[in-house]
């Protein structure tokens, strides 16, 4: 940034207070008393304030170029980035602005304000994914990251920021296991109150048809437990979130009601086949869990009854299962049975939850029932 002479801050900040909305004048007064008593903190603490209010848009710009570069050194340079992007909301040109970070961020690029540096340098990455430069953007990305692995802790925001743009990253180029990972750590740096509830909506249900279009999550506990889901709720898109626990539950009815939604979203109609072998999955692994550990050795034909698939599919299916880790066990191809002796760990809704108790007052009866048996067939040893 360039050098601002001391000398004409004062006639500086007259210029820009005579053209803000009358409700910010009053600050211009205590931002120059602060700067001749050079409180830096609380210097820019106000600016904080002043660039937080909606109307302070105009004067943002010429008070960063003019005003804050006089100290741009001399006070924390992570709330100097924040003040920076803040003022290039005034750019409606995506090359204008991001010219302006990229010497925002070469100012801040100093080793004692890494954190700095890589928040700007995220909000450039932005900008390049929406001028479709993902090249440029991913170069950018990767070398964030290997900053932010060499911190041992960082300001929230910068994490945030950081996800929320890896995020969107990961969503232009279709890699939905990514950008589901990403976008899920983005929210745990924020609080929800921090979006829209538009954006809200719109990340619930990104999220959801992120879930259910990736070929390596089949376990939606996460999403599923996050109140970011009941964004849906009352919208248009409600549909999705009960699928979603269609899925969960391995509910091949529920599925069959609500598949005529699929058609709804070009990414879900496209992997419409994908999909039903998943829901398959997922009744698979609901059948096993509904079991006894003791009871988990099942022929094909009761499998095949619970998934609904074809004969001649069976065996691929629990082949599938076993591959992806749902379960582990092993098959007889001959007598056509599955021996399964460990299902995967998922969210329980509360039908789950009624059998998963069901099963635990069964076990405790035949313990019970056990401990009975042992007390009356060996006194004379229980006795000695």
């Amino acid at each position: 940034m360039a050098p601002v002479d001391p000398e004409k801050v004062p006639g500086i900040l007259a210029d820009i207070r005579d053209t803000a909305p009358d409700d910010l004048q009053e600050a211009f007064v205590t931002f120059e008393e602060y700067w001749e008593r050079k409180l830096w903190h609380e210097l820019t603490n106000l600016l904080g304030e002043l660039f937080d209010n909606p109307q302070s848009l105009d004067v943002r710009l010429p008070l960063f170029n003019d005003f804050i570069s006089a100290f741009a050194d001399r006070i924390n340079q992570l709330k100097l980035a924040s003040l920076g992007l803040c003022a290039a909301e005034k750019f409606e040109d995506d090359n204008e602005r991001l010219s302006f970070l990229q010497k925002l961020a070469t100012t801040v690029d100093k080793p004692s304000s890494q954190d700095a540096f890589v928040y700007v340098r995220t909000a450039v990455a932005s900008i390049m994914l929406r001028t479709t430069d993902l090249d440029g953007a991913q170069k950018v990305l990767i070398q964030c990251d290997a900053i932010l692995n060499t911190f041992d802790s960082v300001e929230t925001q910068v994490h945030a920021a950081f996800y929320r743009t890896n995020s969107d990253y990961y969503q232009a180029k279709h890699e939905f296991a990514s950008y589901y990972k990403d976008a899920l750590l983005y929210l745990a740096c924020i609080e929800l109150t921090d979006i829209t509830p538009e954006e809200r909506q719109v990340r619930a249900y990104d999220l959801s048809i992120a879930a259910l279009v990736s070929d390596s999550i089949y376990n939606f506990g996460e999403l599923l437990l996050h109140p970011i889901l009941d964004s849906l709720l009352a919208s248009p898109h409600s549909w999705l979130r009960d699928l979603l626990f269609a899925f969960n539950r391995g509910d091949l009815a529920a599925y069959d009601v609500l598949a005529g939604n699929v058609s709804k979203n070009e990414l879900l109609r496209q992997h419409q086949a994908f999909l039903h072998q998943k829901i398959c999955l997922s009744a698979l692994t609901e059948t096993v869990f509904r079991r006894a550990p003791q009871d988990r050795s099942m022929n094909f034909n009761t499998l095949r009854h619970e998934t609904k698939v074809k004969p001649d599919e069976i065996e691929h299916l629990i082949m599938k299962a076993l591959s992806l880790g749902l379960v582990r066990g092993t098959i007889d191809q001959v007598a056509q049975i599955a021996n399964i002796n460990w299902v995967q760990p998922k969210v329980l809704d509360m039908k789950q939850v009624e059998g998963m108790r069901v099963r635990l007052r069964n076990w405790d009866a035949s313990v019970n029932q056990l401990g009975t048996w042992m007390e009356g067939v060996g006194k004379e040893v229980w006795a000695t």
